[in-house]
């Protein structure tokens, strides 16, 4: 999933444009949906695209629903996002686009009507349901990518760690709050206390970072992609665009993250045995010992988005032989435990149950402990809630078909005057342009935005060539491409338009990356 995608308005062959730059097409009203992501698994009904009215017609514009990724552009993507001092892996479909699309009715041979040919009869019965290819208002703006997520520290087995802004401030707060227990412990220090703090702050997040990296390479011991791991406020998430195929490999992909923790828990408390408790090395290593522990606990709480529950919703998949009932279950459960952290971390802390002293009276530690637990409970719930809308994604992703989403084209010359080329659009129930050579052979695509940008009056002395995009392997995708397939070949090559052939070379038709974001978006807004 991840896994991020680009908000432009997709002009489906559904939907009709608010006002019609041509002025012999009929105005119409474009609608809209809305809607979010989360992991999880598969809903596969098929949705006939609406606006076709005549039984061969294909229906290229209808509004298909649908990880990880997804990009997530990157389109929003389904992420097992987890919280706590260290974040669990994110499992998401391609970002930027995503959407399952339905079930067009069967594709005529006629996808692309032929250069200067204006259908009658029948034929362009076929199409009135399809809306005009020209229409007011802004074309479909290219997909936003991902944004990386903070400062590149490396590449270890070919991922990128990231460091988010986030973790700085993180540090500070470690530093200041570190430092001052080390001066109580070591008052000899002095300021130095604050540097010694620091260099803790660092260990711990290289402890997390050990963490993260034990999801990935088990996700790429699995040959699951893995776009990056960040590190951030409270703690890392290891981005798996994919999810784990059996619940026996999501219990390990979960498992090995607080494992790790708890090793380097123990490894710490041994080299806490060859020095001085009281030195500044005995210091750190107590301190990483516990930090080291208290992650791999957290983590292993069985709650939606933690490892935990992760672990909990593969159990729950290998007793039921359903994903999605292990996401819901894990979720919920995920949501209980942000309502228990929101009311019982103060309470405990207040009481002294966590080795601190008790108190009767609310001070400023006891507003500042009220402050983490909520800040903890909102990211455990915020999670739980990405995990369950990710799941409906994962649910719908057999949906998303390129041959159900795909616009008809009409093939037209490089010199063709952009006027004529739209009367021939037009008249085709075409909803877009394709620049051939003389023998046929595609060369480009005209872009949407292009068109809108080019005032009527020019239009009889524009070129369709020179607003047109040339057309490169990865613009040119198969009509069988569905699914997570489809959301692979769209996030390799980021476009807002691709060309739709047959496993022939045929061309079929025309991908609107915005098409694809609008029915991914009606998906998610589907039950399951």
């Amino acid at each position: 999933m991840d896994v991020s995608g680009g908000r432009g308005q997709p002009r489906s062959g559904n939907d009709e444009s608010a006002a019609h730059t041509e002025p012999r097409l009929p105005a119409t009203d474009d609608a809209g949906g809305h809607s979010t992501t989360t992991s999880g698994p598969t809903d596969r009904t098929p949705h006939a695209p609406e606006g076709t009215t005549g039984p061969g017609a294909p229906g290229p514009g209808g509004e298909q629903p649908v990880p990880d990724a997804p990009p997530a552009p990157a389109a929003p993507r389904q992420q097992d996002a987890h919280a706590g001092p260290s974040s669990g892996a994110e499992v998401g479909p391609p970002a930027g686009r995503g959407a399952p699309g339905s079930e067009a009715a069967p594709a005529d041979p006629g996808r692309t009507a032929e250069a200067g040919q204006d259908p009658t009869g029948d034929q362009a019965s076929h199409r009135r349901g399809e809306r005009p290819l020209v229409h007011a208002g802004p074309g479909p703006r290219r997909p936003q990518e991902r944004q990386r997520g903070g400062l590149l520290m490396g590449r270890p087995f070919g991922v990128p760690v990231y460091v988010a802004p986030s973790w700085f401030l993180v540090a500070i707060l470690i530093t200041w709050v570190f430092g001052g227990q080390i001066d109580r412990v070591l008052p000899g220090l002095g300021a130095a206390s604050y540097l010694v703090s620091l260099f803790f702050a660092v260990a711990f997040y290289a402890s997390v970072l050990v963490h993260e990296l034990a999801h990935t390479l088990a996700a790429l011991r699995f040959k699951l992609p893995v776009r990056r791991i960040q590190l951030q406020f409270f703690g890392g998430v290891s981005e798996i665009e994919k999810e784990a195929e059996t619940p026996g490999r999501e219990f390990v992909l979960a498992f090995v993250g607080p494992l790790l923790s708890l090793v380097l828990s123990g490894l710490f408390y041994l080299a806490l045995l060859a020095v001085d408790p009281s030195s500044v090395p005995g210091v750190l290593l107590a301190g990483l010992m516990v930090s080291n522990l208290i992650v791999a606990l957290f983590n292993l709480l069985p709650g939606l988005p933690l490892d935990g529950g992760r672990m909990l919703r593969a159990v729950v998949w290998k007793i039921t032989g359903k994903p999605m009932t292990g996401t819901v279950a894990a979720a919920w459960v995920g949501r209980a435990l942000a309502v228990c952290v929101l009311i019982g971390l103060p309470l405990l802390t207040q009481s002294g149950a966590l080795g601190s002293e008790a108190v009767d009276n609310v001070g400023m530690d006891t507003v500042l402990d009220a402050l983490l637990a909520a800040i903890l409970a909102a990211i455990i719930w915020t999670g739980a809630g990405n995990s369950l809308r990710m799941a409906r994604l994962r649910e719908h992703l057999p949906e998303l078909r390129a041959r159900a989403l795909t616009r008809r084209a009409v093939p037209v010359e490089t010199d063709t005057p952009l006027s004529e080329a739209l009367r021939r659009a037009n008249a085709a129930g075409a909803r877009a342009l394709v620049v051939v050579d003389p023998d046929g052979v595609p060369l480009s695509l005209v872009r949407e935005a292009a068109i809108v940008g080019v005032p009527e009056h020019r239009r009889p002395w524009v070129p369709v060539s020179g607003l047109a995009q040339d057309l490169t392997d990865g613009m040119r995708v198969s009509a069988e491409l569905a699914g997570e397939d489809l959301l692979d070949a769209l996030r390799t090559t980021p476009a807002t338009e691709y060309l739709v052939v047959e496993d022939t070379g045929e061309i079929y038709g025309v991908l609107s990356a915005a098409d694809v974001e609008r029915a991914f978006v009606k998906a998610m807004a589907r039950p399951s």
